[in-house]
């Protein structure tokens, strides 16, 4: 299968329709082009990141940006104070938890990256979307048009899935993750399933671009899918059960699989209350 060519530090996934993955992090930032205007999906994790990917997007169009953000986690929104006065979209609750919790994440990132970085960690300027919707959004990219939606709770409660379907290609965020497990930290297990087959529903495409890791095809999301149908199930029985005979049954390593379980009981433990 293949499914891109190389262009300099660019993927070209689709007609001008680009990606470019990065070491830091593993993560995957989306370019889109059209006459006279651009579209970045994601601005990486600090404001020298970002300066580097406008360096790079520099290299591809000149033209002006919209930016989208694909949820509020760190590594895919600290770059945006230097996108703007760009248009920044993201999901209501996004720009909601970039309010919140932004500072805090600066803080506990500055926590965790080696010495030499946590200069760069506090000089973000934490910026959140300013033009938000809660279920879909439609774009016009220079004449292209571009699908935004939210399909449900997942990887975060605002995780949304970018669609150009004149190239055949979804931009699913950290809905779909290659080359690592889903990440589950502050995810919903139970809802996760079903919002990506709402996904694979709507979006019949040759082409999905995660998160992290290399650019997949659509068997590819099938089968995470169908490991995520996995984990909701067996946390379901683990509620009732005990994990102790279900722990080596579910897909993913003991500790992946011990975040998504506690994930999963705080979401069973509130339908009971």
């Amino acid at each position: 299968m293949t499914l891109v060519r190389e262009l300099k530090s660019w993927q070209e996934v689709g007609d001008r329709v680009y990606v470019r993955r990065h070491e830091s992090y593993d993560l995957n930032v989306g370019l889109v082009v059209g006459d006279g205007h651009c579209l970045v999906f994601d601005t990486r994790m600090s404001h020298r990141e970002a300066a580097d990917l406008i360096h790079a997007i520099r290299g591809i169009t000149a033209s002006p940006w919209t930016v989208v953000n694909s949820h509020a986690h760190f590594d895919h929104y600290f770059g945006n104070a230097l996108f703007r006065p760009a248009e920044i979209w993201g999901h209501a609750r996004c720009a909601e938890e970039i309010e919140l919790y932004g500072a805090e994440q600066r803080s506990k990132v500055a926590g965790f990256v080696p010495a030499e970085r946590r200069e760069e960690v506090a000089e973000v300027e934490i910026d959140p979307p300013d033009h938000t919707f809660t279920t879909a959004a439609t774009l016009d990219i220079g004449g292209r048009i571009v699908h935004l939606r939210h399909f449900g709770l997942g990887h975060s409660s605002n995780d949304i899935v970018a669609h150009i379907p004149d190239a055949g290609v979804v931009f699913a965020g950290d809905l779909v993750e290659q080359g690592a497990p889903p990440a589950f930290g502050d995810s919903y297990p139970l809802d996760w399933p079903d919002t990506t087959a709402r996904m694979l529903n709507e979006m019949r495409e040759p082409v999905y671009v995660p998160g992290h890791g290399a650019v997949v095809d659509r068997d590819f999301v099938i089968g995470q899918h169908g490991d995520l149908v996995t984990v909701a199930e067996l946390a379901r029985r683990a509620h009732v059960e005990g994990l102790r005979d279900l722990i080596h049954a579910f897909p993913y390593s003991e500790e992946v699989t011990r975040q998504a379980i506690e994930r999963a009981f705080l979401q069973l433990d509130a339908l009971q209350a």
